[in-house]
């Protein structure tokens, strides 16, 4: 995944990026970097945020960087935002994306006579450079954006900064977010619209998809229109984005109330538990909306330490990542002890971390410990944003478990494991259960997910829970 944040101002802006750019910390863990243009030209500065946050590495940058306009970014990969000098002149770019078609792209452009491109670990290439050349085929820079929209099998935002303004470029079925802020002395531009609340500016546009936008110190103007058909990932309510977001004009925290909400309706007069809990931080507001809903009291019987302990997938090593996450949470046991909890989750992956979760509510007491994911079971791996480290779809409990089931998994099995009506959904739903060591468990139902968006079906990509494109 990742988030970007770009300023047009009409003074130096270097603070204001610095803060709008830290806002982003949520969606990536890996690189941070920010680009200015002023009277000194373009500067750069990119570091690895892995084991410190991007404000503590960022901040010495904060008094050696000047500029008027300003691009930046959080990235779970490449290192971003790239300096570019072509045929179109010197810009800055940063994308947020995932290229499928990657090895496709890569003949196309060396057989067009592009010789070379840095080698990251791994002998990955930087896919941002991979767009900056695609860009540099055009005759200008929207329609080098257009070419590029065309092409990528995937997804793609892109934020560029040349000499005189930046271009903002929602992918083409706006499975991302991308919103424009504006006050007096400038324009923003971001991932996530909270970004730039506390820097002042207001609401002024979000883009459509595929729409890119101009946008200088005095204007933010459309220079390629949005196309009408969009996926905006679902999932962005449901874990990735943070509280005080909204996407398409529906906050992601009113969004979990609900959610949790119909939860709740679907389980009236089946369970009787003590307390209801929100695994932090991503179950925390859907637990909030269950307990209104049944009038089951909420409670916190883990506290999630946070001084210290980083987010649960920062490290590359699934062993590391498990333990940090066991280390992170610490029980009251007074809140545990002979009671019997409803725990929340956003949504269960390989299913470790939870379970682990369940044995220690377990080893501190509980009687019984009932799971609501907050979402439908995940059935395919993302092909649009890269949202896991997962290589392989088994990496899914579930799809492991479908495996071991079925002689071979074809489309049409995997429509029967994602319908919550049948009884191959049952079986499934039963053997994570039994795996997981819950007491029960009730996955969210896709119709009930949309139903808590409140968005039109058509307009939400929800291709990880059902395998429709």
């Amino acid at each position: 995944m990742g988030g970007f944040f770009g300023v047009a101002s009409k003074k130096n802006c270097t603070l204001e990026l610095f803060y709008g750019v830290d806002y982003h910390s949520h969606l990536g863990t890996r690189r941070g970097g920010m680009a200015l243009y002023g009277e000194e030209g373009f500067q750069r500065a990119i570091h690895n945020i892995e084991n410190s946050p991007f404000r503590t590495k960022f901040e010495k940058d904060v008094d050696e960087l000047k500029g008027y306009l300003g691009i930046g970014c959080i990235s779970d990969y490449e290192p971003q935002p790239l300096l570019i000098q072509s045929h179109l002149g010197s810009f800055a770019i940063t994308t947020v994306g995932k290229i499928n078609n990657q090895e496709e792209l890569l003949k196309m452009v060396y057989k067009d006579g592009h010789s070379h491109f840095q080698e990251m670990s791994g002998g990955k290439i930087n896919a941002t450079e991979l767009i900056a050349s695609l860009i540099c085929k055009a005759d200008s820079i929207v329609n080098g954006i257009r070419y590029v929209q065309s092409l990528v099998d995937g997804s793609m935002t892109i934020l560029l900064m040349t000499e005189n303004g930046l271009y903002a470029a929602r992918d083409k079925y706006g499975r991302t977010p991308v919103v424009i802020g504006k006050k007096e002395d400038g324009y923003c531009v971001s991932f996530e619209n909270f970004a730039y609340i506390n820097l002042g500016y207001l609401d002024y546009k979000e883009l459509g998809p595929a729409e890119i936008v101009y946008i200088t110190p005095d204007g933010a103007e459309t220079v390629g229109a949005a196309g009408e058909e969009m996926k905006i990932c679902s999932f962005l309510w449901v874990y990735y984005g943070y509280p005080t977001s909204a996407y398409e004009g529906i906050n992601v925290e009113e969004m979990r109330y609900k959610c949790g909400s119909m939860l709740a309706k679907r389980d009236k007069g089946s369970v009787s538990p003590d307390i209801v809990a929100g695994v932090p931080d991503s179950g925390i507001a859907h637990a909030i909306g269950y307990a209104n809903e049944s009038g089951i009291p909420y409670a916190r019987p883990f506290i999630k330490y946070t001084p210290t302990w980083p987010r649960s997938f920062m490290p590359t090593n699934q062993s590391q990542r498990e333990l940090i996450a066991r280390m992170k949470l610490i029980p009251v046991q007074a809140l545990i002890k002979n009671k019997k909890l409803l725990l929340i989750d956003d949504s269960i992956v390989r299913g470790t971390q939870l379970r682990e979760t369940t044995e220690f509510l377990y080893q501190s007491g509980a009687k019984e410990v009932h799971v609501r994911p907050a979402c439908p079971p995940l059935l395919y791996g993302c092909k649009y944003l890269n949202f896991s480290r997962s290589k392989s779809e088994l990496d899914l409990i579930t799809r492991r478990i479908i495996k071991e089931r079925e002689e071979k998994v074809t489309p049409e099995i995997l429509e029967e494991y994602a319908d919550p009506c049948s009884q191959k959904y049952d079986e499934m739903v039963e053997e994570v259960r039994c795996r997981q060591n819950f007491t029960t468990l009730r996955y969210h139902r896709l119709d009930d997910l949309i139903a808590s968006i409140g968005l039109s079906p058509c307009k939400l990509c929800t291709y990880c829970f059902d395998g429709k494109e």
